[in-house]
């Protein structure tokens, strides 16, 4: 059994968001599911776990400010560099904004390549490729 269900991001604008995450999750493979469902909208892929975008109860809130308690970022690993790339390429063309272009990070490891993107909410992922050390 996996240790996590599902994840769930409150969201300002919910078509706003859906317009953003759709693009990215559905190059991800993941599959939307059809309709709202309880203020929320969902993505799925076969045993990973599931990602719910919840409409704010309350209109006017502010967006989230990383470093902040709380949310820090989601992190999805890829397999290439390429992908990793390409995916931010996705972001960016939904509507996200850059936070580090694709890029090595030595300072994790000498294989890791990554790229930061936030949301209008300020909600910030992660697109990265670590492939294994080599024995």
């Amino acid at each position: 059994m996996p240790l996590f269900d599902h994840l769930g991001l409150t969201v300002g604008d919910l078509d706003r968001a859906l317009a953003q995450w759709n693009p990215v999750l559905t190059a991800l493979g993941c599959t939307l599911e059809d309709g709202e469902m309880e203020g929320g909208i969902a993505w799925w892929r076969e045993g990973e776990p599931e990602l719910i975008l919840y409409r704010a109860p309350e209109p006017g809130g502010a967006p989230h400010r990383y470093g902040r308690i709380g949310w820090q970022h989601l992190a999805f690993a890829v397999d290439s560099r390429a992908e990793v790339e390409r995916l931010h390429a996705i972001a960016l063309d939904a509507g996200w904004t850059t936070v580090r272009d694709p890029k090595p990070f030595p300072r994790f490891n000498e294989r890791y390549y990554a790229s930061f993107v936030e949301d209008d909410d300020g909600i910030r992922i992660e697109f990265m490729h670590n492939p294994p050390r080599e024995s």
